[in-house]
């Protein structure tokens, strides 16, 4: 067993591999190490970061061990993410060394910054005083110390004006600590003045921030009301009781608002942390985390396993968002692991959403989490007049998709200088691509999935694996020419209808997979919010939060994409995308109109959006999952079996379903084939286990891998408890 001495014989070491527990490693003699040092051992041929881990060391031959090479200058993993990273291991059935990885994702933060040479002054005078000179001993007045090229460009002069002082003597050579990444924030820079509803919310969280415990709040507001701003109270009493604070978003890479809202609140922006981020800034900001020098961050998924040292709250915002699941190998849903981190921490979280996750509701319905409601805009601004129309009734011309009734409307908001915004959840030209001679479809190679034409490229794109290619001119299978078609619309061919129709407007198209990337889609989203556009046409990153003063239209092209995938949250995840989507509109009191083109207007996710009556849609789902025993009433995860071949997938997957035990609160469905049956060539097919609310899931799967066959050949085998997708 370790203890917290300097001195140890032998110690575990957890490494970032599939790994099931730590490996013992020799601690050479004067070396002194702790649970929760990074260090650096042999693994192989190779050199490794690793952490020395908690628990007792395997009998091991003294002289079979190879000895910790390197103990890091770096502030340990304290004890509360050492339980963390435990945890999530054992409750998704990942390898601890695989959790462990992601908390060390930057290597190169593993020894401390580099300190930065500075000038500092003297005593000593100038043997002659210029203009230039006058200025540098000003503006250096006061014994700060500055870098060259910083002081040069404070006084206003050239670098050679700097050396000649350097080389009299005005100036000796300092060394400077490295600058932080950011600012540290004011909790009292900017306090605003809140609604009564939004200051009994944000009494509510300072009540819990003052308790110093753990704690759950759901702040339910609608779209418009507001939370952003009461949680930033959370934040102001966390930072001053000297808590570090993290704030999870969706779309961190895309919400360059929200960063310039909380600078207007606390006078610096908060360090961000999510996959854009250069490798050079990452490291920088996950050494000042561990340091305590950041104190908040606005991340990504990810951020959970920064290494905090004064870690006090964490806000998740958008909490129903599906962007916080992750499905790649480990998979973990960010807003759950948020819950248990701060359980683990002792300290209070925050879920805001204008539409919550059924979990959520129900949590705290049943008295789990607290709930604060907003029930109004800010400042009493209308919520839009939400319609519905009835394709059956109202159908586009021949070719087209926009209803005529909806295209009225456009026209309308036009002339009235304000702003359209068009919703498809669909990227690209078209979904599928045919030769209207033969029929031949254009699927991809190595899935089964058709390929999505993008027209702007060119190209023909799979969305499951990233294979494109060029979009011929000629059918591959019968030669003819000029006989392929496009079949459904996606963004782009929505985009072109409008051109069509309004050839003066400024459109503007917003998809993840346009060329610019994240810093055009930033500028585009810029541009949109300072009135330089007329008409957007948007996928789902149009949905999350942002705030386009004159935009009083939003059209919904295809309300129904999402209610026929037999997913079991499917009604839940269309009212959600839906309400966030029209909540675009009239956010700053405009009058406001949010249209659904639809052919199922009668369908209870409609009729609830278009009443503005979320309580009894949410009454109506709750009953359904506990009729069904499903979650959060019951327990589901899904065992994913792959492999280069179908038979090879197959059999491994009936091989489990033999093996699994007999259990009265669990049973098997499957396995079946995935709807995504192929992908990047590998064949899949899916076993779906399904429990009650307290049945020992992780046992069961565990005894069912176990006692499975063994796996061989190109077989993989994923488990993913609580399933947020079903393909």
């Amino acid at each position: 067993m370790i203890e917290d001495s300097p001195f140890v014989a032998a110690a575990p070491v957890l490494v970032p591999m599939p790994a099931e527990r730590p490996y013992t490693y020799a601690v050479p003699a004067g070396m002194c190490v702790v649970p929760g040092s990074i260090v650096r051992v042999p693994l192989g041929p190779r050199q490794v970061a690793g952490i020395v881990w908690d628990g007792a060391v395997e009998k091991v031959d003294a002289k079979k061990l190879r000895p910790i090479e390197q103990v890091f200058d770096c502030p340990p993993i304290d004890r509360a993410m050492r339980r963390f990273v435990d945890w999530i291991a054992q409750y998704t059935l990942s390898p601890p060394g695989m959790v462990a990885r992601m908390l060390l994702r930057a290597p190169e933060a593993f020894d401390p910054e580099p300190w930065i040479e500075g000038l500092q002054r003297t005593f000593a005078k100038p043997d002659r005083m210029t203009g230039a000179r006058m200025r540098v001993l000003e503006t250096a007045e006061g014994g700060l110390a500055w870098t060259r090229s910083g002081l040069a460009h404070a006084a206003g002069v050239s670098s050679t004006v700097i050396d000649g002082l350097k080389a009299q003597g005005v100036f000796e050579t300092v060394m400077i600590p490295p600058r932080p990444v950011v600012a540290a924030p004011d909790p009292g820079y900017a306090q605003p003045s809140l609604m009564p509803d939004q200051n009994d919310a944000a009494e509510m969280l300072r009540t819990g921030i003052a308790a110093g415990a753990f704690g759950v709040t759901l702040l339910d507001g609608v779209t418009g009301s507001g939370k952003t701003e009461v949680y930033f109270e959370a934040v102001a009493a966390a930072l001053d009781r000297g808590s570090q604070v993290l704030i999870l978003l969706p779309e961190i890479a895309l919400t360059h608002a929200f960063l310039e809202r909380f600078q207007e609140r606390f006078g610096a922006k908060p360090a961000e942390w999510h996959s854009d981020l250069p490798p050079r800034m990452r490291e920088r900001v996950w050494r000042q985390v561990a340091e305590g020098g950041v104190r908040v961050v606005a991340g990504a998924r990810s951020a959970l396993f920064l290494p905090f040292r004064e870690l006090g709250l964490i806000i998740v915002d958008e909490e129903h968002d599906p962007a916080y699941k992750q499905e790649d190998r480990v998979f973990y849903n960010a807003r759950d692991m948020a819950v248990v981190r701060g359980h683990i921490g002792g300290f209070p979280v925050v879920l805001a959403s204008a539409t919550p996750s059924v979990e959520s509701r129900v949590n705290a319905s049943q008295g789990r989490y607290n709930r604060a409601v907003l029930s109004a805009r800010f400042a009493e601004a209308a919520l839009p007049d939400l319609r519905t129309i009835d394709m059956r009734r109202a159908p586009p011309a021949r070719g087209g998709f926009l209803s005529p009734v909806l295209l009225g409307h456009m026209r309308q908001t036009l002339e009235r200088h304000e702003q359209s915004l068009l919703f498809l959840n669909r990227r690209g030209y078209a979904p599928l691509t045919l030769c209207r001679v033969c029929g031949h479809r254009f699927g991809c190679p190595v899935c089964s999935a058709w390929l999505v034409e993008h027209r702007f490229r060119g190209q023909l794109v799979c969305h499951h694996c990233g294979h494109n290619e060029r979009r011929p001119e000629a059918c591959p299978e019968c030669g003819t020419l000029d006989h392929l078609v496009a079949c459904g619309p996606g963004v782009e061919r929505i985009a072109e209808e409008v051109v069509a129709h309004f050839p003066d407007a400024r459109t503007i198209v917003l998809s993840s997979d346009l060329m610019g990337g994240v810093r055009r889609l930033r500028l585009e989203l810029e541009a949109i919010a300072n009135g330089e556009a007329d008409i957007v046409i948007g996928t789902q990153l149009v949905a999350k939060g942002h705030n386009f003063p004159d935009m009083t239209l939003v059209g919904v092209v295809d309300a129904d994409l999402g209610l026929a995938n037999g997913d079991p949250r499917a009604a839940e995840r269309t009212f959600q995308l839906l309400s966030q989507v029209t909540g675009r509109a009239g956010r700053t009191g405009k009058k406001s109109l949010g249209l659904l083109q639809t052919f199922q207007p009668d369908h209870p996710v409609m009729r609830a959006i278009v009443s503005g009556d979320a309580e009894a849609f949410y009454e109506r789902e709750i009953a359904e999952r506990e009729r069904a025993a499903l979650p959060p009433f019951g327990r589901l995860a899904g065992v994913i079996v792959s492999a280069a071949t179908r038979a090879e997938a197959e059999a491994h997957a009936r091989g489990l379903r033999r093996a699994a035990p007999q259990a009265a609160d669990l049973f098997v469905l499957g396995p079946a084939e995935a709807p995504l049956s192929l992908i990047g060539g590998r064949h899949r097919f899916r076993l779906l286990i399904q429990g009650e609310r307290r049945a020992d899931m992780q046992g069961f799967i565990r005894a069912m891998l176990a006692e499975g066959p063994k796996i061989r050949g190109s077989v993989r085998v994923q488990v993913d408890i609580d399933p947020q997708s079903f393909l």
